[in-house]
């Protein structure tokens, strides 16, 4: 087990991203993912903290988007402390853990950067959300901590998966195909008509993939859906035709 990549999105300071590294390698982590760093990469900074585990031990790679950054994961965890109005799992680390260990292939952690937290369009590609049980009056983490405790958890886990805990049968789909599928199906909606008003646009896309997140898709499954769009777009365009006849 390489354990999941942990995916820090618009982090601001390099220090915190060191610290990160740092964490990592205690824990046996080595596969860092940064998208769109505020100071750019590499960071002097960040190499400081990291107390030597950049850039031999931890890997880094920079990606523009989440969807890039997470494209060759199976499953996804978002870590924020913000109820988010959207209906995904919560999981406490065991949960977690026991998640990612039952799927097969890469997964992936986002942690959002130090003054926002993650965006909505970022906790909307993700499957489940993680969430520590800090104090709700004091709830927010520092970066470098909220990827320590990450980190941690899963050490705990190496083990293997909890008693009973079964996995999947057939492979997750990447988060490339399912975004793929998604923007197949947005693609053909708007062809529909759908997006109507304009306006509402950007939140009924978000309630569709987060709809499709949820699910917990298989390979198989994404492929049967993208030809049944298929199929609806190729049928919807024989009965245009007949009726110009």
């Amino acid at each position: 087990m390489t354990g999941p990549s942990f995916i820090l999105v618009a982090p601001q300071m390099g220090e915190n991203i060191g610290a990160a590294a740092r964490v990592m390698a205690n824990f046996g982590l080595t596969d860092l993912r940064l998208v769109a760093p505020r100071d750019g990469w590499p960071n002097p900074a960040a190499e400081t903290m990291s107390a030597g585990a950049l850039p031999d031990v931890v890997k880094v790679t920079v990606f523009d988007t989440v969807e890039a950054a997470i494209a060759d994961c199976g499953l996804v965890i978002a870590t924020t402390a913000r109820p988010r109005g959207l209906e995904k799992p919560v999981m406490v680390l065991a949960e977690a853990r026991a998640r990612m260990l039952a799927t097969p292939g890469r997964t992936g952690i986002l942690f959002g950067a130090e003054r926002m937290g993650l965006p909505n369009e970022a906790v909307t590609l993700s499957d489940a959300i993680l969430s520590f049980p800090v104090n709700s009056d004091f709830a927010s983490l520092n970066l470098a901590q909220a990827v320590a405790l990450a980190a941690h958890g899963w050490a705990e886990g190496k083990a293997g998966l909890p008693e009973g805990f079964a996995a999947p049968v057939d492979a997750p789909a990447s988060k490339e195909d399912l975004l793929g599928m998604m923007e197949h199906f947005e693609d053909e909606l708007d062809r529909a008509g759908f997006f109507l008003p304009e306006v509402k646009r950007e939140v009924m896309v978000q309630n569709l993939r987060n709809a499709f997140t949820r699910a917990g898709w298989t390979e198989q499954e994404v492929r049967t859906f993208r030809g049944a769009i298929k199929a609806l777009a190729l049928g919807r365009g024989k009965h245009r035709v007949k009726r110009e006849e």
